[in-house]
C-alpha cells in the first residue's frame, strides 16, 4: 500500500469513526495522526506540529475572550435588550433574535452565542404561548451564517486565513470574510422567515435549559427573606463604628439574622470594609429580640425598606446567593445552625433553612440529610464553595450570575479588551496570534474573568482535535493526496468553467460538512481546494472561501455541530426535522458561494 492509499485509509476510518460517535472525537484525531509517524508518512515533527501551530494558540485565546463577555454579564445584556425590543411579535422576535446571534456569533463564536440566547427564547416562547420548535432552529441556523461576518466568527475561517499565508498569500482581513457573511446572514434570516413557519415541526421541547433571570426573587420569596425585615443605623456612639463589617456578623445571636450592611448614603450596595456612623444594617427577627440589640449595641430604627432596596442589598453585581441541598453523606449533617449565621470561614451567611419545603424559622436547627440552604455572600465565595462535598449546588452562582446580572463587574472592562482586539486584528498591526493571546491575558489580569474560568472556558477537546488534524493536511499535502483529488475533480470536469469547479468543491465540502464537524472538515479539504485552484490556473483564495462558506453549511443534520444538538432538545426536533428548513438554505449557500464568491475573491 502507497503512502497516497494510507492517507486515504487513516482519513476514512477517522471519519467513520467520527460519525459513529462511539468513541471521543479528540482521541480518534490524535490516534490518526501518530497513525501516520507509525506508518513512516510523517516525522515526529510533523506529525506534532499541530501543537505547536499559532492558529491553535489564537483559537484557544478567542474562548477565554468569548467567556470573558459571558461571565460579566454581557450577554446576559443582550438577551434582555432582545426581550424588551422584540415584544409580543413573533416575527419581530425571529428576525432580531437570529441577527443578535449572528452579531454575538460573530464576537464569540457559534455555541457560545446559542447558549447565551438558548434559556431567553425558550423562556418567552412557553410565556407568550409559541412553540420553541419554531425558534430554537433558526437560532442555530443564523449563527452558522453569522459566523462569516468576521474572520473570527469561526474556527474555519481562522484556518483558512492561515492555509493563505503558508500558500505565500495574504492572510485574510478581519472584516473580508463580511462580503458573503452579511449576504448569507440576510438570506437566512429571510428564508425563515417566510417559510420557517411551514418547514418547521410544532412540537414542545425537551430538556429545556433553567432560566435563572428571575432566580433571586423566587428563592428570596420561597425563603421569606424580606419577611420581619427591619434596617438599623449605626449612630456615632455605637461600638460598631470603626470596627470591621464581620464584627457584627461575629455576634451570631439565634433568631437575629444579619441579612446585608449598605454603607450610609452610597447607591448601589457595597461592601464595607469598616463600618461607619450612618452605616445601614439590613436585619431579621422578631421585633423584641431587634429592640434589645438596637439598646444593647446603640442603633436606631430607620423607614422600612422597599422590597426592591432590600432585594438589590442581597443581590447585586458583587454579591448573590444560592441553595444548596445536604447530600446524605454530608459531613454537615448533625451541625447546629440558624439562620443569620455565619459560617466557620466568614464568607457566607445563611439566610435561611427548609426541610421537605418548609421553613424552618428563625431558631437553630440541627441539620439533617435533605435539608436546603439559602446562602448569601460575594460571588465570588459563592463560587469558591461549589465544589465542597458537604453540599450539593441547586443552581450553579456562576450561572445564575451570568443570567441575572446583566452587565456586572469586569463587563466595561471585556467589552474594551474585546473592542481593542477586534482593532488590531482588523488593522494587522500585530499578528492575529499576538492580538489574540494579549487579549485572552488581559481578561485575567484586569480581573474581567477569573483565572480557574478562563481554563475551564477553553475547549480542550477542540483544540486537541485541531491540532491533531493539522498533521493530516501536512500528511495531505506531502503525499500528493490533495493533488490527487484535485485533479481528479479537474479530469471529471474536463474543461468546465471555474465555476463548476467551484460548485463541485462546495458540494464535496458541504456533504463532509454533515457528518463531521466544520472544523474537520475544512482541515480535510483545504488543501484539496488549493490544489484545485492551482491545477485549473485560478487564485487560491477563491476556493479557500468557498471551503469557508461550505463547512458553515450544516444545515441538514444535528451531529456535526454542537449548535444543532443544543436546540435539539429545547425545540423538540427529530433527526429527520434538519433537511426541511436546512435544504433551502444549503441552496442559498451554494448560491453564494458559487457565484458571488467569486466577484470578490476573483479567479
Amino acid at each position: 500500500m502507497n503512502e497516497i492509499s494510507i492517507t486515504f485509509a487513516v482519513i476514512g476510518v477517522m471519519v467513520l469513526a467520527f460519525v459513529s460517535n462511539r468513541v471521543p472525537v479528540a482521541p480518534v484525531a490524535l490516534a490518526a495522526a501518530l497513525t501516520l509517524y507509525f506508518t513512516g508518512i510523517l516525522d515526529h515533527h510533523e506529525a506534532l506540529a499541530g501543537f505547536g501551530d499559532t492558529t491553535v494558540l489564537f483559537i484557544a485565546s478567542l474562548f477565554v475572550v468569548s467567556a470573558s463577555l459571558d461571565a460579566t454579564g454581557v450577554t446576559a445584556w443582550a438577551g434582555k435588550l432582545l426581550i424588551a425590543q422584540a415584544g409580543k411579535s413573533r416575527r419581530r422576535l425571529l428576525v432580531l433574535s437570529m441577527l443578535l446571534v449572528g452579531f454575538l456569533t460573530a464576537l464569540i463564536g457559534s455555541s457560545g452565542a446559542v447558549s447565551a440566547l438558548l434559556p431567553v427564547l425558550v423562556l418567552v416562547a412557553v410565556r407568550l404561548g409559541w412553540s420553541p420548535s419554531q425558534l430554537m432552529m433558526p437560532l442555530a441556523f443564523a449563527s452558522y451564517s453569522g459566523s462569516m461576518l468576521v474572520l473570527t466568527g469561526s474556527l474555519v475561517n481562522v484556518l483558512v486565513s492561515d492555509a493563505a499565508t503558508e500558500a505565500g498569500m495574504a492572510p485574510f482581513g478581519y472584516f473580508e470574510v463580511t462580503a458573503v457573511g452579511i449576504p448569507l446572514l440576510a438570506g437566512t434570516v429571510t428564508i425563515v422567515v417566510f417559510f420557517g413557519e411551514r418547514l418547521l415541526p410544532m412540537r414542545a421541547g425537551r430538556g429545556i435549559p433553567q432560566d435563572l433571570s428571575r432566580h433571586s426573587g423566587t428563592l428570596a420569596e420561597q425563603y421569606e427573606v424580606f419577611e420581619s425585615m427591619h434596617r438599623l443605623v449605626i449612630t456615632p456612639d455605637s461600638p460598631f463604628v470603626g470596627q470591621p463589617s464581620p464584627a457584627v456578623e461575629a455576634e451570631n445571636r439565634p433568631g437575629l439574622s444579619l441579612i446585608a450592611i449598605r454603607p450610609g448614603g452610597k447607591a448601589p450596595p457595597m461592601a464595607s470594609p469598616v463600618l461607619a456612623a450612618g452605616d445601614i444594617l439590613f436585619m431579621r427577627g422578631e421585633s423584641q429580640a431587634i429592640a434589645d440589640f438596637a439598646a444593647e449595641k446603640r442603633l436606631e430604627h430607620a423607614e422600612p425598606a422597599k422590597r426592591a432596596e432590600l432585594s438589590a442589598s442581597l443581590f447585586n453585581q458583587t454579591h448573590g446567593f444560592t441553595e444548596v441541598v445536604l447530600p446524605p453523606r454530608s459531613g454537615l449533617i448533625g451541625d447546629t445552625v440558624f439562620p443569620g449565621m455565619v459560617t466557620p470561614e466568614g464568607d457566607l451567611i445563611i439566610l435561611g433553612i427548609q426541610r421537605r419545603g418548609e421553613n424552618l424559622g428563625p431558631g437553630k436547627v440541627t441539620l439533617a440529610a435533605g435539608d436546603t440552604l439559602l446562602i448569601q455572600g460575594r460571588w465570588e465565595a459563592l463560587e469558591k464553595h461549589s465544589d465542597d462535598p458537604d453540599v450539593l449546588v441547586v443552581a450553579s452562582p456562576e450561572a445564575i450570575r451570568g443570567q441575572a446580572i446583566p452587565l456586572g463587574t469586569g463587563a466595561a472592562r471585556a467589552v474594551a479588551i474585546l473592542l481593542a482586539m477586534v482593532a488590531a486584528l482588523a488593522t494587522g498591526v500585530v499578528p492575529s496570534v499576538i492580538a489574540g493571546v494579549t487579549a485572552a491575558c488581559a481578561t485575567v489580569l484586569s480581573g474581567a474573568l477569573k483565572a480557574e474560568r478562563a481554563y475551564r472556558a477553553i475547549n480542550w477537546t477542540a483544540l486537541i482535535m485541531i491540532a491533531s488534524l493539522i498533521p493530516l493536511s501536512i500528511a495531505m499535502r506531502k503525499t500528493g493526496a490533495a493533488e490527487l483529488i484535485a485533479d481528479t475533480l479537474v479530469g471529471l470536469l474536463g474543461e468546465a468553467s471555474p465555476y463548476k469547479m467551484l460548485a463541485a468543491l462546495f458540494v464535496l465540502t458541504a456533504l463532509l460538512g454533515q457528518l463531521i464537524s466544520s472544523t474537520a472538515t475544512a482541515l480535510i479539504l483545504i488543501p484539496v481546494a488549493i490544489a484545485t485552484a492551482t491545477g485549473i490556473g485560478i487564485s487560491p483564495r477563491t476556493t479557500l472561501v468557498v471551503v469557508a462558506v461550505a463547512a458553515a453549511a450544516s444545515f441538514l443534520t444535528p451531529i456535526a455541530s454542537s449548535a444543532s444538538l443544543m436546540v435539539q432538545g429545547p425545540g423538540g426536533y427529530r433527526f429527520g426535522d434538519y433537511w426541511k428548513l436546512g435544504l433551502p438554505l444549503l441552496g442559498w449557500s451554494f448560491l453564494i458561494a458559487t457565484f458571488l464568491v467569486p466577484v470578490f475573491w476573483p479567479f
